[in-house]
C-alpha cells in the first residue's frame, strides 16, 4: 500500500514517549510533518531527526507540526527523545500498523530484521490530505528537507 499526494492520510493513533494516544485526528488546523525512521539510536536517524530539532521554529513558523515514528517501543524511544534532546513527539508504531498504512515499511531488513519503518517523509494538511510524500528505499538516505520546507510554505 502507498500514500498518494492528494489523498486523505491515514489515520493512525500511537502511543507516545509519555504513553499517551496520539492520534492525526490531534492536529487538524495545522500542518504535519510525519517522518518515519527505522531505528533510534543509529547515526542517520539521530542526524536526521536532530537536524529537525534544530530548525524546529522553521516548522512552527510555518504552523506545522512534526512527529517521528518508529517500531521502537515508547520506551526505547523515550531514551532516544532524551538522550538527544528532542523538542517534537517520537511516536511508537510498534504494530507496525502506520508504517504499512503509509507505505513505509520494509517487510525485510538489515540483520534480518522483520517489520522495520522505512525511512519517509509526509506532509499532511490542515484538511488531512497528503501534499508530500517521500518513502526512501535506502536507509542511508536522508528526507528532502528542502523540499519539505518548500512544500510547506507554499500551503
Amino acid at each position: 500500500m502507498s500514500v498518494t499526494i492528494g489523498s486523505k492520510a491515514p489515520a493512525f493513533s500511537l502511543v507516545n514517549t509519555e504513553k499517551q494516544k496520539v492520534s492525526l485526528e490531534d492536529f487538524k488546523g495545522q500542518n504535519l510533518v510525519i517522518l518515519f525512521f527505522p531505528m533510534a539510536f543509529t547515526s542517520v536517524c539521530t542526524a536526521e531527526l536532530c537536524s529537525v530539532r534544530d530548525n524546529i521554529s522553521t516548522y512552527n513558523g510555518l504552523n506545522t507540526a512534526v512527529v517521528g515514528i518508529s517500531v521502537d517501543s515508547p520506551f526505547t524511544l523515550g531514551k532516544f527523545k532524551e538522550d538527544q534532546k528532542l523538542n517534537f513527539p517520537l511516536l511508537s508504531d510498534f504494530n507496525k500498523e502506520a508504517s504499512q498504512a503509509y507505505g513505509a515499511f520494509y517487510e525485510n531488513f538489515v540483520l534480518d530484521l522483520k517489520g522495520v519503518s522505512k525511512r519517509a517523509a509526509f506532509i499532511v494538511d490542515k484538511e488531512g490530505i497528503i501534499r508530500y510524500a517521500q518513502v526512501l528505499e535506502s536507509a542511508g538516505d536522508q528526507p528532502d528537507f528542502e523540499a519539505v520546507k518548500n512544500t510547506l510554505a507554499g500551503l
